[in-house]
This record gives structure tokens, sequence and C-alpha cells, in this order.
């Protein structure tokens, strides 16, 4: 399979579940209220594919997104709340808003530092991470969730008919796609995930720039948390479980490749909708959750199949 197919495939698929479930379910599935529906539930989950496509061409991986979101809502909402003795004002909102980006992007600093200073593996250290990062959301209310019920702006707003959470998944992608294409970061990222070696013997910073990557990603998830933390008008500890399948399976259904070296963000955004859209129906059919996350393993496991068989076709012309 020649790249432009490879790259063509995602979005054909996307356009066949579309059609599909536009004939079996047109009274449901065809309306404006489930399509804007799908779109807001992609924003946070496409906010974090964002960071995670970085990763994912840096040659790393990170497990702890979903953990991280949590941790990001769980502190928004002790600021917001006060530990639960106040009721949240605009100010201790737009406060708490800022402390939960700002621990995602602790935690991405964190995740960055561990793989970098101590030379560990990205799956390793983000496998820690994701089960510390669990348990310090669970201990911080003592497994309870912060209401937050003002809370609403980033989950239900709109701006001219559209809704705030997607306007924010659009200037994230531009956002991304501007640094992946245009900036030295991003040339710097794909040289790291094409070959680590020989990116650091043409002199590249590849721990800084390692580090950069993993912080941008916790970043985008800080921000997808309070998207979360709105559309729910409450911090959760268990929020986000599961998350990084979803957010992963995005990257690669949408062409990047686990091995590092490549992907794109416009890739990762038919992915991310592709799930989305593919959620959606499987509810609307009566399709239970469980068996969702039977097909979404298996579309994982062939896009990855697909990938490989592309690379080993590559070697071997």
């Amino acid at each position: 399979m020649n790249k432009f197919l490879r790259q063509l495939l995602p979005f054909g698929t996307l356009t066949l579940i579309i059609a599909a479930l536009a004939a079996l379910k047109p009274d449901t599935f065809l309306t404006m209220e489930n399509f804007s529906n799908v779109l807001s539930r992609s924003s946070y989950s496409g906010i974090i594919a964002m960071g995670m496509t970085a990763v994912i061409i840096s040659g790393g991986i990170d497990l702890s997104v979903g953990s991280m979101m949590a941790l990001s809502g769980m502190v928004a909402g002790l600021v917001m709340t006060g530990n639960g003795s106040v009721v949240p004002t605009d100010g201790l909102m737009v406060l708490g808003s800022f402390v939960g980006i700002l621990t995602g992007i602790l935690c991405g600093v964190l995740n960055g530092g561990l793989i970098t200073l101590l030379n560990l593996p990205p799956f390793i250290v983000t496998l820690g991470t994701m089960s510390a990062f669990r348990g310090l959301s669970l201990v911080m209310n003592n497994g309870m969730m912060f209401d937050v019920p003002a809370y609403t702006f980033l989950g239900e707003g709109t701006l001219a008919g559209i809704p705030v959470n997607v306007l924010i998944f659009c200037g994230i992608a531009l956002a991304a796609f501007f640094l992946l294409r245009y900036t030295p970061l991003g040339r710097y990222t794909y040289a790291i995930g094409s070959n680590r070696q020989a990116a650091w013997h043409a002199g590249v910073n590849v721990r800084r720039n390692l580090i950069a990557v993993y912080t941008i990603a916790g970043l985008f998830v800080g921000i997808a948390a309070m998207i979360a933390t709105s559309r729910t008008v409450s911090a959760q500890p268990n929020a986000g479980l599961g998350m990084e399948l979803d957010v992963i399976a995005a990257v690669v259904i949408g062409g990047a490749s686990l091995s590092g070296g490549r992907g794109t963000v416009v890739g990762t955004i038919v992915g991310t909708l592709l799930i989305t859209f593919l959620r959606n129906g499987l509810t609307l059919l009566g399709i239970s959750t469980n068996t969702q996350f039977v097909v979404l393993g298996a579309i994982i496991i062939a896009a990855v199949a697909l990938d490989q068989a592309a690379r080993a076709k590559a070697e071997t012309a």
C-alpha cells in the first residue's frame, strides 16, 4: 500500500461509517443536535490526541493522560470550591482553571523529566505515573467529586452558535499543526522519532526537546480536563478512565506509527472523529459499551498491523 492510499484510508473509513449510520439511523443520527453532541464529545479527547500525536511521533507514548486529566480536574475543583467549603465564584473558577491547566503542565514535565533524565522507557514511566496520578486524584477528596454547578461555559457555552469546546479544539489543532509543520521543535520531533541517535549526532538536543513534547502534551491534557469538568459540572477522581485507549487509537488510526517518526494532526483529527462517530453510532444501534471496547480493540490491532505491513514492504522495496 503506497503512502497516499495509507493516508486516505482513515478518511475513507470515516466516510463509510457516517454513510452507514445515516442509512441505518437517519432520524436520530442525521440531526444537528447529534452532530453537535459528537463534536463536543470529540473536543477533549481530540485535544489530548493533539499532544499524543507529538509524543508518538517522537517515538514515545503516554499512558497517563486519563489519570492526568482526572488529577488536573480535581486540583481545579479543589481551588474552585475551597476543598468543598465555599460556593465557586467567577474569580475562583478562573483561578481554578489556571491551576488545573498548570497541574497538567507539571505532570507533563514530570513525565518528560523521568524519561530523559533517568533514561527510562516512556511506557514504564507513564504506566507508573498513570497509577500515581490516579491515586492522588482519589486521595484528594477521599474518592469524592467536587461539585462546580456554575462552571458551564467551557462545556455548554457557544459563540456564534458554535460550542466553545469545539472552537478550543479547532484552535489547538491549528496550533499543533503549525508547531509540528513549521517550527524547529516539530522538525526535531520527527527526527528524534525516526532515529534518535542520528538526531543526537546531528546536534539536536534530544533531552530538551522530549521534555518540551511531554510538557505540551500535559498542557493539552490540562485544557481538556477543564472542558471535561465543565461538561459534567464536577471534578471527578475517576474522570478519564480508558481515555488513553481512545487517544492512542485515534493517533494510530490517523496514520501515526508507534515506532515513531510518522504522524499528522489531520490524520489524528480524522481518527478522533472516526472513533467518536463509531461509538455514537453503536450506541444509537443499541450496542453495549462493553462490546464497543471489543470493536475499538479490533480497530487498533488492524491499524497497527497495517502500519507494520507497510513498514515491512518499504524495507524490502
